[in-house]
């Protein structure tokens, strides 16, 4: 009698947890998001001069130099989207969610746009390090 947990909590922990992964795994993106705006200001700085934020926000928008980075913030709004819907995420959503994410960041020399920019940002820049181990730790985590 002490151990039945009726089905209705143990899906509603199951909901908390994955929003709480969902909300975790989003923060380590934005943070990572964060590092490699960050470079590609720099780089961009180094040939074009000083940008404001104004100018850096309309860059990541229209310059093809920034479109790469486009890839992470697409998936943070697809999290945003889970996490505001008002029905539960299936399994299957998250599922495909971490399998997109660790594609996503798999850095290569010869690969796509998005992975020889990625592996080169983490060659010139020991943030951009830091902040792909904690998603990947994440990542493994699930």
């Amino acid at each position: 009698m002490g151990g039945w947990v009726p089905l209705t909590s143990n899906t509603l922990l199951q909901r908390i947890h994955q929003q709480q992964y969902l909300r975790n795994l989003r923060n380590k993106f934005l943070s990572l998001h964060s590092c490699l705006l960050e470079t590609e200001r720099i780089a961009y700085e180094q040939v074009s001069g000083r940008v404001s934020s104004a100018e850096l926000l309309r860059l990541v928008i229209d310059h093809e130099q920034f479109a790469w980075l486009h890839r992470i913030s697409e998936l943070v709004v697809q999290i945003d989207e889970m996490l505001a819907a008002d029905e539960p995420i299936s399994l299957d959503d998250i599922q495909n969610l971490i399998a997109e994410a660790r594609r996503l960041i798999v850095p290569s020399e010869v690969g796509n746009t998005f992975a020889r920019k990625y592996y080169a940002a983490l060659q010139r820049e020991p943030s951009v390090v830091l902040a792909h181990a904690d998603v990947s730790q994440l990542l493994a985590s699930k």
